[in-house]
């Protein structure tokens, strides 16, 4: 009965039922930026900083670094809106321990402005999107550098779905996309990691973040 559940809630989420994810009413989040400060985050305070009611990651204020969400979360939705200045780079980690390379000992998300001409070689794994090293994501819906981007990213582990600006870009298992291996050919332990903090992963450039918020989703039996 348990399995049922959790693969019926994994499709309503997933785009496979009725329910999409972007109906779920704003009214059913939590905000996890109040605008004014940065309560409720630990990591780097310096480089990020609150101008505004925006998180301003600044690489003036101590060169990138990471911060992180106080709580651990393990299933969810999360929204947020980002502004990206030219050729910038910054991820997204999800079920991350707050020491280490999220992007290994988690799982990092991209975000990046990867038409900037120096991203010309990346591979596929490291576009904007993309669960790095793991999974790559779709092209061509990021707005240009400057302009408010919307992105919602629900985990139902190991389900991973990433909507950018209204359009799916990344959707499936990324237990069942490594499974012979991962794309970077590199260990990724995070991949087995169910529950960790949701952090932005600095690399020492100018991005914006503001309207952060959560909606925790049900613990299945198969991550107890």
């Amino acid at each position: 009965m348990n399995k049922i559940c959790f693969y019926l809630t994994a499709a309503l989420l997933f785009g496979f039922g009725t329910i999409q994810a972007q109906e779920v009413p704003e009214s059913e989040f939590t905000p996890l930026f109040n605008g004014e400060n940065l309560d409720g985050w630990v990591g780097n305070k310096t480089s990020y900083r609150v101008e505004n009611g925006i998180i301003v990651i600044d690489p003036q204020g101590g060169g990138g670094g990471n911060l992180f969400t106080e709580k651990e979360y393990s299933n969810f939705i999360f929204r947020f809106e980002f502004l990206l200045t030219p050729g910038a780079n910054n991820g997204l980690g999800i079920h991350a321990p707050l020491e280490g390379d999220a992007a290994y000992l988690g799982k990092e998300i991209q975000i990046l402005d990867n038409e900037a001409e120096k991203y010309a070689n990346l591979h596929d794994y490291q576009f904007h999107g993309s669960v790095y090293g793991v999974m790559a994501a779709k092209r061509g819906y990021l707005k240009a550098p400057g302009e408010w981007n919307q992105q919602e990213v629900i985990v139902q582990h190991p389900y991973i779905k990433v909507i950018l600006n209204g359009t799916t870009i990344l959707e499936g298992d990324y237990l069942e996309a490594s499974k012979n291996g991962t794309l970077d050919q590199k260990e990724h332990p995070g991949l087995q990691r169910s529950k960790g903090h949701i952090g932005f992963l600095g690399h020492g450039d100018v991005v914006h973040f503001r309207n952060i918020r959560i909606k925790e989703l049900p613990i299945t039996n198969n991550e107890q």
